[in-house]
């Protein structure tokens, strides 16, 4: 019986961490690019134990049975749709039609310079004429998106006093001239995705830089992939199921009261 409360214990920290995952969806719902993470839950594994003075197992867990002891998070995964296009008539707001990523030369607090990627497209032109990201970071050119490299020699340089055009294809051109290629670049397998935080990724060891085949969408953002509603509904959902985990904890408590002070007394 009082397994019970072990089980009611353990979803609701599940419940809790499914709602910490869903505050950070809704917090984002307005984050340019943003994508959408979500959970999956699982049981715990068969109960394991280890015998006392048993050497015949050289101290290995053994199974006591196939008593469950609740639920636990199986995983977090990101929802890599695309979010919906808003028009800004931005020359210098992008967006990716399709799967791929932009590459930034970013700098932490600490002057470190390291390679990352990210799907907002809120660029800036500074004094210069380089494009940089919202937050300050370089964008990086296609040599430097594919081959991984935010050295100063791949970031978009242009003449801030001249007008641009900028084609699906990324090319950047100024008096019909080509001078420059926004870089996009895909990764060959998105479970080596990791989120750096800001709105960035990195790829982790064992994920491949490869060519992405999206195209580019000049004067519009991508918003996030976050259905309000649909979170909402499910923070619902996170609440009834909260609650009956305390009421079962509630009923086994009242249950062994009567057990202790009553049933014990006989």
């Amino acid at each position: 019986m009082v397994k019970g409360l072990y089980t009611a214990h353990t979803g609701m920290v599940n419940e809790i961490k499914r709602l910490d995952v869903l505050a950070n969806n809704l917090a984002n719902a307005d984050t340019n690019a943003y994508k959408k993470e979500g959970t999956t839950s699982r049981t715990f594994a068969d109960e394991l134990a280890i015998k006392v003075k048993d050497s015949s197992t050289y101290g290995l867990a053994q199974r006591l049975g196939t008593i469950s002891m609740g639920v636990h998070m199986g995983q977090t995964y990101t929802d890599w749709s695309t979010g919906s296009f808003k028009i800004t008539d931005n020359p210098t707001d992008l967006a990716i039609d399709g799967n791929g990523f932009f590459a930034i030369s970013f700098t932490n607090k600490a002057g470190e310079t390291s390679y990352k990627l990210t799907r907002d497209g809120a660029f800036t032109l500074d004094a210069n004429g380089y494009l940089r990201t919202k937050d300050g970071d370089y964008v990086l050119n296609a040599t430097g998106a594919l081959n991984g490299d935010p050295g100063e020699a791949n970031y978009i340089q242009l003449d801030p006093t001249q007008p641009f055009e900028i084609t699906e294809l990324g090319y950047i051109y100024q008096n019909d001239a080509l001078v420059g290629t926004v870089g996009l670049v895909d990764v060959d397998n998105y479970d080596y995705i990791s989120k750096y935080g800001e709105n960035l990724y990195d790829v982790v060891e064992g994920g491949n830089l490869v060519a992405a085949d999206a195209t580019v969408e000049d004067g519009v953002l991508e918003t996030s992939n976050v259905n309000v509603v649909s979170e909402m509904v499910n923070m619902i959902s996170i609440q009834r199921a909260y609650e009956a985990g305390q009421k079962v904890i509630t009923s086994i408590d009242g249950t062994l009261d009567v057990a202790a002070n009553r049933v014990g007394k006989v």
